[in-house]
């Protein structure tokens, strides 16, 4: 099934991604991330942002529309991290943009945060919250205890998942829009 994204705001506002819905993807609704960048606001331009489990992209390339430099995109699916490219490319940012194909989980370990503020969203196939519950949440204390002060985590899964378990529990700040959670936390200065 193909599907429309729609670019919420700045400078790539009213671009349209043209993605093929497979079973594994879930494209993160418009409304979902006008609320994000809206909670975020200052934590984006000129911010490094990563995208991890990346899909469409619609959540980096509206992190780079709103000024958020550079942008990573991580994405395992070599056909979905192609749609990428090929988007980055139609839209005239391939040059501000890295798509780097790799399994997440295996990406955090390796990875070495900036020593300034970056902002990380990551949005997993939601049975990765069932089948790999330890991966994710030993990938969020890697991320946090990576992060410079001033990063902001950002998780999306479905509201019907229990977030208690999350690292550093109690400092997690948690929205929900439809079936979707929003779960943010800072790394505190």
């Amino acid at each position: 099934m193909r599907t429309h994204l729609r670019i919420v705001a700045g400078s790539l506002k009213g671009r349209r991604l043209t993605v093929t819905v497979a079973p594994h993807l879930r494209p993160t609704p418009d409304l979902v991330r006008e609320a994000l960048f809206s909670i975020l606001g200052a934590a984006v331009p000129g911010r490094p942002f990563v995208d991890l489990f990346a899909g469409t992209g619609a959540v980096g390339m509206e992190a780079l529309s709103r000024g958020a430099r550079p942008l990573t995109l991580v994405e395992w699916d070599v056909q979905v991290a192609a749609a990428i490219i090929r988007h980055l490319q139609s839209f005239g940012v391939a040059d501000q943009a890295i798509v780097q194909r790799a399994d997440v989980y295996r990406w955090i370990a390796r990875w070495d945060a900036p020593s300034e503020p970056v902002t990380i969203f990551l949005g997993p196939p939601f049975p990765d919250f069932e089948r790999r519950t330890e991966a994710l949440l030993q990938g969020l204390a890697r991320l946090q205890q990576k992060l410079a002060p001033g990063s902001v985590l950002v998780l999306q899964s479905e509201r019907s998942w229990n977030p208690d378990g999350l690292p550093d529990a109690e400092h997690w700040e948690h929205r929900q829009y439809g079936r979707n959670r929003l779960s943010l936390w800072t790394k505190e200065i």
